[in-house]
């Protein structure tokens, strides 16, 4: 699949303005949008909805992942969903670089997923970088968090709302705050 050999060829890659990637990626955006607005502009069933996030993620959805709308993601094909998933509303995922959700995971309502980072360079600045997110087994994301490039979240972790994620979280901790910070271990009750 061509969006599949995209994601392999964006890895490691300076992806600058005028580049022949960036027009790749603008053509899958465009179909993505379309998508996303049929999504996100009528009342849509559960069955509904997960046809749209199979057709948006180019990928079967299984049935026990539940979105609530609206739901914004601007690439679409580099999103992978596990099972038993709940997204809140107006969650946003800039999924370029790829977005793995694994099983029984939350996402809370306003949440960011962003796999692109632009250039440090001034003169290169319009141009990108991506790097992937992985939200592993029963983590919880709040509300309002923002999860950025190249960030696991470790199984049964819990990242607060508002808390802005740079590095990786590891398993079973609370972080919160902005740099996100451990602020406690979970302790299986």
């Amino acid at each position: 699949m061509i969006e599949q050999d995209l994601q392999k060829r964006l890895v490691d890659q300076e992806i600058l303005q005028g580049s022949d990637l960036l027009d790749e990626i603008h053509e899958v955006k465009q179909n993505n949008e379309q998508l996303i607005i049929e999504l996100n502009t009528k009342y849509h069933s559960k069955k509904e909805v997960t046809k749209y996030l199979s057709e948006i993620t180019g990928k079967p959805v299984d049935p026990s992942v539940d979105v609530s709308l609206p739901f914004y993601s601007d690439f679409g094909k580099h999103i992978t969903f596990g099972k038993n998933i709940f997204i809140n509303l107006n969650v946003t995922f800039v999924d370029l670089g790829g977005i793995m959700i694994e099983d029984n995971v939350l996402i809370g309502p306003g949440a960011r997923l962003v796999t692109v980072n632009h250039l440090v360079s001034p003169k290169k600045r319009r141009g990108l970088r991506v790097a992937p997110i992985c939200v592993k087994k029963n983590a919880w994301i709040g509300a309002n968090a923002t999860i950025l490039s190249g960030v696991t979240i470790g199984e049964n972790a819990i990242v607060a709302a508002d808390a802005t994620v740079t590095r990786d979280v590891p398993a079973n901790v609370i972080v919160a705050g902005s740099p996100a910070k451990q602020i406690r271990k979970i302790i299986e009750e």
